[in-house]
């Protein structure tokens, strides 16, 4: 099957050959034809399989529709609205979503896409809201805040999607995606992807669509026959720390993404990374729209090598680049496991998905596997194998991974790790919402910072600076904050030996380096 047996525009046929697109996926095959007869949709499909075209290509059909339509064409000067609406649980996805509309539209005659999401300012949202606009890609909360104050006009929508909707529900927004739908004509077409229709997703699905039918192209069951999982038991931070950075150092790695259970984690860890000279930087809820964009532009031009997020970026980041995906800590739910290793494998390439655990994970490793019906092969690095036994796991024991023997992975000739064989004391609690005193020193004991913390403001990506950093607290700069002379062909810059201070960005001076991670 082609595009052109679709039924799809030659508008958006053009614009599918530009892109390189010729063969449709088969959940883009299955609900592109029933989108396009104007039919209610429940779809459940997995990471990475082109459901975004699956929507967006059918909304710009309608927009095309409506362009040779006298009865639909609108004046100048009176504001219609939108008559495709998205929403989205994330900025990140909606961006994507975005992206993809003007793709797909390249050859849509005068196409207006816009997009409302939190952490932006209003004026610019406002002039948008009010101008003409084909489709509005939004997050229910913000999109609720220009609904309050009149500014969102939805009496003329069209075609109503939900993009992962049991991550919206999951995240709270069921009420204002109920207000939302109360605000629409009764007459349109709703569309739903979601990974699961049970419980209150199906509720949501029976109160919103009207005689749906029932798409199911791959489920969380299913294998990633293009990603490799491993699993490494850790015998505490320190261990896990030390299989990160040999893990980060291999010739393999392009592109990493390290998944952290908390917003603090992920800044504490990026800082670490930057540090010891990786081009790093973290993604997370907290931070400001316009450095999120920019740590994501530097993702996909290469500048970042090393992207530490939270879960907010396991859905909506689609670069192909991104060889590898660690846990270094464990999601808070078991489907989000399969949403973090779908950053990987994209676009036809292999990927390699890595969940560094300490034994307190175990629990969480036991319902993964449950979840995704998939034992994750045990692996160990050479040099770095654990002293304490694997954790026993209801359900038998797992295979051993590619590397469970005696091979090195990412060691150098002779297989000797890289940077020796550290020694490792015993086992000890780590609390994932504390962050390490100045220093980073990894044995020490944990400062709490306060719960106030915003991200640290000395990257490039956040040119507008933040002062709302705890007292306590002072993150370093990176080596993503450098001057591009200072990097070295790798798209980073070294550390500078006998330097016990490092430049100021913005005029701000840096406290002396006085802890752990000084080699």
């Amino acid at each position: 099957m082609t595009f052109d047996t679709l039924g799809l525009q030659p508008a958006l046929l053009q614009a599918l050959n530009d892109a390189g697109y010729a063969t449709p996926t088969e959940v883009q095959s299955k609900a592109i034809p029933m989108a396009l007869d104007g039919k209610d949709l429940m779809v459940s499909s997995s990471t990475g399989s082109g459901k975004t075209a699956s929507f967006v290509l059918p909304a710009l059909q309608r927009i095309l529709a409506a362009r040779g339509d006298n009865t639909k064409r609108r004046e100048k000067g009176v504001v219609y609205g939108p008559r495709i609406l998205v929403l989205t649980p994330t900025r990140e996805l909606a961006m994507q979503v975005d992206k993809a509309a003007v793709v797909y539209g390249r050859h849509v005659q005068g196409l207006k896409v816009t997009t409302v999401v939190g952490g932006v300012p209003y004026p610019a949202q406002l002039k948008a809201l009010r101008g003409p606009l084909d489709v509005l890609i939004a997050t229910p909360g913000r999109l609720i805040d220009h609904l309050q104050t009149g500014k969102a006009v939805l009496d003329n929508v069209e075609m109503l999607v939900l993009d992962e909707a049991d991550r919206m529900l999951d995240m709270g927004f069921i009420d204002d995606i109920t207000h939302i739908a109360e605000k629409l004509p009764p007459g349109r077409q709703t569309v739903m992807f979601s990974a699961t229709f049970a419980g209150h997703v199906g509720r949501l699905a029976h109160d919103l669509l009207r005689d749906p039918q029932r798409i199911d192209v791959a489920s969380h069951t299913d294998t990633h026959e293009n990603i490799e999982q491993r699993l490494h038991w850790a015998d505490n931070k320190t261990h896990k720390d030390a299989m990160l950075d040999q893990i980060l150092t291999t010739r393999e790695m392009e592109q990493a993404v390290v998944f952290t259970s908390t917003q603090r984690d992920a800044d504490w860890l990026a800082d670490r990374l930057a540090d010891m000279g990786h081009a790093a930087a973290s993604l997370h809820g907290g931070m400001p729209q316009g450095r999120r964009t920019r740590v994501l532009q530097g993702l996909r031009n290469k500048q970042l090598r090393v992207l530490v997020a939270t879960d907010v970026a396991a859905r909506g980041i689609d670069v192909p680049t991104i060889s590898h995906v660690i846990n270094y800590g464990l999601p808070m739910k078991a489907e989000d496991y399969v949403h973090r290793i779908g950053r990987t494998g994209r676009a036809g390439r292999n990927g390699l998905a890595i969940t560094l655990a300490e034994r307190m994970d175990s629990g969480m490793i036991r319902r993964i596997q449950q979840f995704t019906t998939q034992n994750i092969p045990v692996a160990t690095i050479e040099g770095l194998e654990p002293k304490s036994p694997e954790p026993r796991l209801v359900g038998g024991a797992r295979p051993e991974g590619k590397f469970g023997g005696g091979k090195s992975f990412g060691g150098r000739p002779g297989g000797k790790p890289f940077g020796g064989k550290p020694s490792f004391g015993g086992p000890r609690p780590y609390n994932r919402d504390a962050a390490p005193r100045e220093g980073f020193a990894p044995r020490g004991d944990f400062a709490p910072r306060n719960e106030g913390f915003a991200p640290r403001d000395r990257s490039p990506f956040d040119r507008q600076g933040d002062d709302r950093r705890s007292s306590t607290f002072q993150p370093r700069g990176n080596a993503f904050d450098r001057a591009p002379a200072d990097r070295g062909a790798g798209g980073f810059a070294p550390r500078k030996p006998g330097a016990g201070t490092k430049p100021s960005f913005g005029g701000k001076p840096q406290r002396p380096r006085t802890g752990g991670f000084n080699r």
